[in-house]
């Protein structure tokens, strides 16, 4: 016998087809591809736990049930400020002359009811503005208008109740 080898009694193997390598081969694969794909999330590693667990172990474990997301209402948008409607004073606390003016000139070109601009005598820290109560969302956005970043509620008895009202301290 020359040119064949045959094993020795503690040697021997099985032959596996190679159709059971090749379905071997795409499992691994297939398996990498999910993982991949999935992120690695942690919903499946129960899944996997109970697929190598026996029948009498599966049944006393409760698989998770599916996550469902439940659609939210969208909400409603609120409507645009209409800027017309609304009435705004400008005042001037710096020593810049007109800013008070060019400012009300400002918020008029884009739609603000400007009804009042003069000098305002008072220690406000910084451009600001006021809104009374119930206009928080028309004070800020004259404020995103004109580019300012503080907004306050008026302070009653200096600031008219139906309006907007805004105090410069400095150049926009």
């Amino acid at each position: 016998m020359t040119g064949s080898v045959r094993p020795s009694k503690g040697e021997r193997g099985v032959a596996l087809p190679t159709p059971v390598i090749a379905l071997s081969v795409v499992a691994v694969v297939a398996a990498v591809i999910v993982f991949w794909a999935t992120g690695g999330s942690d919903d499946g590693d129960e899944k996997i736990a109970q697929a190598g667990a026996s029948p009498s172990a599966s049944a006393s474990v409760k698989p998770k049930p599916a996550k469902t997301e439940a659609k939210k209402p969208a909400k409603a948008e609120p409507s645009p400020v209409d800027r017309a409607k609304v009435s705004v004073e400008v005042y001037n606390q710096s020593n810049i002359a007109g800013l008070a003016g060019d400012v009300a000139a400002k918020a008029t070109t884009v739609g603000w009811n400007v009804v009042g601009e003069d000098n305002w005598m008072g220690s406000v820290p910084e451009n600001t503005v006021y809104f009374p109560q119930g206009m928080k969302r028309e004070g800020q956005q004259l404020a995103d208008d004109l580019g300012i970043k503080r907004t306050h509620l008026s302070v009653e008895g200096s600031m008219k109740g139906d309006r907007l009202t805004v105090v410069l301290t400095g150049a926009l």
